[in-house]
């Protein structure tokens, strides 16, 4: 397995077809959710996925952000199942464990040949409303996914980064 060009290839998708996700493609592309890594292995993640014209119109209502993907992910943690930490009070592994198993998720898709798009452009307090979450829900993220639009292409900052010396510092 090579997973550098995969890592280096995935770009944000912001341009879908209207080609369905096959359910067996979508099932390979979930079950990677299971196995994701969470703090003391609480799995406080919940991904819901939004393929019924009724809920991805809902989304769409919400969000600018779901290019009429076929699927859209909706990535929640229940924040009464996160695991908590002693040492340092504060920090959210809710949050952390989320984004973790969505990024996972992520390159699944991207290695089934489905596109993808991390977005936070929502109001959570409507989204949670919306869809009827429980109050110790919190989504952490949306995710439009499907296979790309023939135009569809890397953003003009896919290919910028900082220097490796800005962002690694060793000791």
């Amino acid at each position: 397995m090579d997973l550098l060009p995969l890592l280096r290839d995935r770009y944000s998708v912001r341009a879908f077809s209207d080609r369905p996700v096959e359910p067996e493609t979508l099932d390979r592309v979930l079950s990677v959710a299971g196995i994701s890594p969470t703090a003391r292995n609480k799995q406080p993640q919940r991904l819901y996925v939004l393929e019924s014209d009724e809920a991805r119109a809902k989304i769409a209502e919400l969000s600018p952000c779901t290019f009429g993907a076929p699927v859209v992910l909706m990535m929640c943690f229940d924040r009464s199942e996160a695991s908590d930490s002693k040492l340092n009070p504060g920090y959210d592994f809710g949050e952390m464990d989320a984004s973790i198993c969505l990024d996972q998720v992520m390159l699944a898709a991207w290695a089934e040949g489905l596109g993808s798009c991390w977005v936070g452009m929502f109001s959570q307090e409507e989204v949670r409303v919306a869809f009827d979450l429980p109050e110790s829900y919190h989504v952490a993220a949306l995710m439009p996914l499907g296979y790309p639009a023939e135009d569809a292409h890397p953003g003009p900052m896919h290919e910028k980064s900082r220097p490796l010396g800005e962002l690694v510092t060793r000791l």
